[in-house]
């Protein structure tokens, strides 16, 4: 079953990946064929760029083949980098997404649109609205990046900036605060 498999390839991969100084985001083996299609998410804060995504592909064909008695036959392999519509599931991913515009749905409410800050352990910084929120990871459903085709306000920006001197402080509950 190719879910079992990718569950035994997952700390292989993941080795080869983080030492080459990227995070592995996803890992999926779905059958393709007579081969497997052995597909792999890259991420760092830096982004990818494409020789990076060549040199990954090396290391991580190399494990594979070293370890060929687990993944049992040919496969094809697919290594890249998370695209827009990824959703933010990981503090990582709300990280990386920092002064970003993201629609949010939540468990309970309607679905707003925010402009990440700083995250923490447990919550990240929205400006919604002109007013900075923090929004508990649990409580959100989805959350995806909204795409922009022109520069996000300075105003905004300076907002969250200057929020985001300091870290979050966790256990606080939830909270609003008016700049």
């Amino acid at each position: 079953m190719p879910n079992e498999l990718a569950s035994r390839l997952e700390p292989l991969v993941a080795e080869a990946v983080a030492a080459a100084g990227f995070d592995l985001d996803a890992l999926d083996v779905n059958k393709a064929g007579r081969r497997k299609l052995v597909k792999v998410v890259i991420d760092s804060d830096d982004g990818v760029e494409l020789d990076q995504v060549a040199e990954i592909s090396r290391a991580v064909s190399a494990v594979l083949d070293r370890h060929e008695h687990v993944i049992e036959g040919a496969y094809t392999l697919e290594v890249t980098s998370p695209g827009l519509d990824r959703p933010l599931t990981k503090p990582r991913h709300w990280r990386r997404a920092r002064f970003r515009l993201v629609k949010i749905t939540p468990h309970e409410g309607p679905d707003f649109v925010g402009r990440v800050g700083v995250e923490g352990e447990e919550s990240v910084r929205v400006l919604v609205g002109g007013v900075i929120r923090d929004v508990r990871y649990a409580d959100v459903r989805k959350a995806v990046i909204e795409v922009e085709f022109k520069q996000p306000p300075s105003e905004e920006l300076k907002l969250l900036e200057d929020d985001g001197c300091g870290k979050i402080e966790e256990g606080t509950g939830a909270k609003e605060e008016s700049r």
